[in-house]
């Protein structure tokens, strides 16, 4: 092997570790329990549930959107907190309630 080669090898070998630009990612932009693409909020599973364990971290609840992802942990939060109008919405269907809401007894 010449120097030359050598010298060429050591050159791309170093431009191959140094970290290009990705290209077509993006990060995910939440408002509230909505993802915003291309200015338009659309409700998302990812930002309901980043949105419902702010809320419930307010209320004193140790929980982050990734321990939501189990079922029994959403159903206990939204058994919790469910009433908050802010999560009635992503809670629909965790909360064990008639269809038509809170019974009130009437």
């Amino acid at each position: 092997m010449s120097f030359a080669s050598f010298a060429w090898s050591s050159v791309l070998g170093t431009a191959l570790l140094i970290p290009l630009p990705a290209m077509g990612q993006s990060r995910i932009v939440c408002d509230g329990e909505f993802q915003i693409v291309r200015g338009t909020p659309i409700a998302t599973p990812g930002c309901g549930d980043r949105y419902l364990a702010k809320v419930a971290q307010g209320y004193g609840m140790h929980v982050s959107h990734t321990d939501l992802h189990n079922p029994g942990v959403k159903s206990r939060v939204c058994e919790f907190i469910g009433h908050d109008n802010r999560v009635r919405t992503i809670c629909l269907g965790w909360r064990n309630e008639p269809a038509g809401g809170t019974d009130l007894g009437n």
